[in-house]
């Protein structure tokens, strides 16, 4: 079984140009068209936290729905991270992980079943602080550990992480994950930075990974969009 994951940052929706553009992020994912994306920034930040990506222009591209989490009514998300989810792909639950920090940032779960396979997938945005990433990151683990049966797993989102291999990364680091590098990402005309991130549980094999750098992505936000392909190893 394979399965396409992607995330991406959207800036909600305001691009280099400083427009508010949906139907641009849209014609992003559409050149990515992976299975899964995280999404960060989904939300504004103030008010209602209305989607700035609203549901009918979800529905009306028809490619992906927003995995619901219940939380507000005009929102896709929760602190701006949002799942979506290939039309197709069940969505057997999913739900919110509190993360401890003193900004706006969080973290969400969605359990899949794609052809019979149970999947996992965590999107997040993660703090400023190196101190509270990794206690974020500890927070995620631990969730994905008691929140059910054990299952093929994907992290992925923005870590806010500059080291290439240290900080919050090194959480990850025994066998159980393996944290894939797509490449920089930010900022999107000129990237310097390996902020958005995709790590994976032991059950995958990793094939392609990579930032997706088209001219309209480096024009759409200030990141790019990062995404890979994986396959379920046979036990």
């Amino acid at each position: 079984m394979e399965l396409t994951v992607a995330s991406y940052n959207i800036h909600k929706a305001v691009g280099l140009d400083r427009r508010r553009d949906p139907e641009r992020i849209m014609a992003v994912l559409r050149e990515i068209d992976a299975d899964v994306i995280a999404l960060q920034e989904a939300d504004r930040r103030f008010g209602d936290r209305v989607s700035v990506l609203p549901r009918q222009v979800l529905e009306d591209h028809g490619h992906w729905q927003a995995v619901a989490l219940g939380q507000r009514p005009d929102s896709i998300g929760w602190h701006g991270n949002a799942v979506l989810v290939r039309r197709g792909i069940e969505v057997a639950d999913a739900d919110i992980v509190p993360l401890p920090t003193l900004e706006p940032r969080g973290a969400v779960r969605v359990d899949l079943v794609k052809h019979g396979q149970p999947v996992r997938v965590v999107g997040m945005h993660l703090d400023l602080s190196g101190l509270r990433r990794r206690q974020q990151v500890r927070t995620v683990l631990a969730h994905v550990e008691i929140c059910g049966e054990a299952c093929p797993t994907v992290l992925m989102g923005d870590f806010n992480e500059w080291s290439r291999t240290g900080g919050c990364l090194h959480e990850f680091h025994h066998d159980d994950w393996r944290v894939l590098a797509p490449g920089r990402s930010f900022p999107s005309r000129r990237p310097v930075a390996m902020l958005d991130r995709i790590v994976a549980s032991a059950d995958w094999d990793c094939g392609h990974c990579a930032v997706h750098h088209s001219a309209l992505a480096a024009r759409a936000s200030d990141h790019l969009p990062v995404h890979a392909r994986l396959t379920l190893l046979k036990k």
